[in-house]
């Protein structure tokens, strides 16, 4: 009786004491994990498989989860090992960050568990480990190329000079802007432009398929709107995507890319816009160069070796500014023979612009004051003569040509008006004609196309090779959305 008393009394102690707690494993991402100073218990980390190698008496992994160049190296028993851990697959390791006896690397983790999260058909993946493939290989396969090395930098940088060109705008006191995507304005004044219209479908059933009740385009630019807001903020700027329906399948143009564009109002200055450029330029391109230094010198190792000294170049030398007849006159006196003739009052190729950073010593090159017949309506006239030109600049760089374009605007309603009646677009742009008769300030501002930058910094000589391909995910987007969400817009881009 005694006992059964005894025994109860401590059944009952043992149910009221605390249970010991289940420590749940810390997730580390790799970048976060090969930064580690010291030994960690317990931790668990998740990625893709870049290398596997077994031993008789141990199992090696490389693991990368895309948050660095550098893969985690994972230290395992040969019992860990089954027939779906193969490169490519996507797995998940628990155990312990442990000092690492390879000189190359501060850590590795010894793992205690292997999960295979997803395997991988190495037999049909058309990426192997250890081979080197070209840009161009990868671009066949837009759904699985950011899966390399070369792609997966890309994207580090491109996140990271996205985030520092923000930065640059923040800290300088501009007012950030989302301009329309869909327009009925067309800035460029070339016609080429992605129309919008409604589906085949509702077409069939009579319906009036400019769904604005006017034409409607993807934007070519966000300068037009921008200039609205910088009537109420003094600096403002925009970054998205824009789009050209330009019928090229150059290595140096996109149907779909990202444009960086600013406006300033109360500049009367074409050197205030020059100056915002340069500096635009330099701070981006150091803060990328302090971010992802492995990345970048993944391209100008493997990709470019000559251009980490162009870069240094350009970012230690003052810019150089000349004006587009000096420009004109340095061609003709070039010593060399271009397929399209310089003459004044013509468009300057690439091939020209090319050779007038070249001339310059590769620094960049600022040309100024352009012929008033090249440029659109809102370039503000310069009132010289005998030569007509506008208050206009393009940034010139090694290796890629133009890379920002930007003017002053035409603020004055009576040199404007004018020009668009000449054009036939006082109708059009009565709107824009009204910015002129109620507060209307000098102003100014330019734009930068993205990706070209990217190029520049990188030594990417095929521009394709910097945008991640749309051709696999439109045409099922656009499927599903008509199926599920009734009629939709359909753009030329699409077809």
């Amino acid at each position: 009786m005694f006992g059964a008393r005894c025994l109860l009394l401590a059944l009952r102690r043992c149910s009221s004491a605390p249970c010991p707690k289940h420590t749940q494993a810390a997730r580390l991402r790799v970048c976060e994990a090969l930064e580690a100073q010291e030994v960690a218990g317990d931790i668990k980390v998740q990625g893709w498989v870049r290398s596997v190698r077994s031993q008789k008496e141990v199992l090696f992994l490389h693991i990368n989860d895309g948050s660095s160049l550098e893969s985690l190296q994972i230290v395992a028993d040969p019992s860990l090992e089954n027939r779906d851990l193969t490169f490519g697959s996507a797995v998940e390791v628990q155990g312990k960050l442990v000092k690492s006896l390879h000189r190359m690397q501060n850590v590795e983790l010894k793992a205690e568990n292997i999960r295979v999260v997803g395997p991988c058909d190495t037999l049909t993946f058309p990426f192997k480990p250890r081979e080197r493939q070209p840009l161009e290989y990868s671009r066949q396969f837009p759904h699985l190329r950011c899966r390399t090395n070369a792609l997966s930098s890309l994207l580090r940088v491109r996140s990271e000079a996205t985030a520092a060109i923000h930065s640059f705008f923040k800290d300088n006191g501009y007012v950030h802007v989302h301009t329309p995507i869909i327009t009925s304005n067309d800035c460029e004044g070339a016609g080429e432009l992605f129309h919008v219209r409604t589906s085949d479908k509702v077409q069939e059933r009579g319906e009036n398929s400019h769904f604005f009740n006017v034409p409607a385009f993807l934007t070519v630019s966000g300068q037009l709107h921008l200039e609205v807001m910088a009537g109420a903020f003094t600096q403002v700027f925009t970054f998205g995507p824009t789009f050209r329906a330009e019928n090229s399948q150059s290595r140096r143009h996109l149907a779909e890319f990202y444009m960086v564009e600013a406006e300033m109002s109360f500049t009367e200055s074409l050197q205030d816009i020059i100056q915002v450029m340069e500096d635009l330029f330099k701070k981006a391109t150091s803060i990328v160069l302090s971010k992802c230094p492995q990345d970048v010198e993944l391209f100008h190792k493997y990709v470019s070796p000559a251009q980490k000294g162009r870069l240094e170049q350009m970012l230690k030398n003052k810019f150089i500014t000349i004006s587009y007849t000096e420009a004109v006159d340095i061609l003709k006196r070039a010593p060399q023979t271009f397929i399209f003739q310089p003459k004044w009052g013509s468009n300057l190729q690439t091939e020209h612009e090319k050779y007038l950073v070249k001339h310059c010593g590769e620094v960049p090159v600022f040309v100024v004051n352009y012929p008033y017949d090249l440029k659109p309506f809102y370039m503000r006239d310069n009132e010289d003569g005998p030569q007509h030109t506008v208050a206009a600049v393009d940034l010139l760089v090694p290796g890629i040509g133009e890379l920002c374009g930007g003017s002053l605007r035409e603020e004055r309603l009576h040199f404007l008006q004018p020009r668009l009646e000449r054009l036939g677009l006082a109708d059009a742009y009565q709107w824009y004609l009204d910015l002129r008769q109620f507060g209307s300030a000098p102003h100014g501002g330019f734009g930068m196309g993205f990706e070209r930058y990217l190029q520049c910094i990188l030594g990417v000589d095929n521009i394709k090779n910097l945008f991640l391909s749309r051709d696999f995910l439109t045409p099922v987007f656009c499927s599903s959305m008509a199926d599920s969400h009734g009629p939709i817009c359909a753009a030329g881009l699409y077809v």
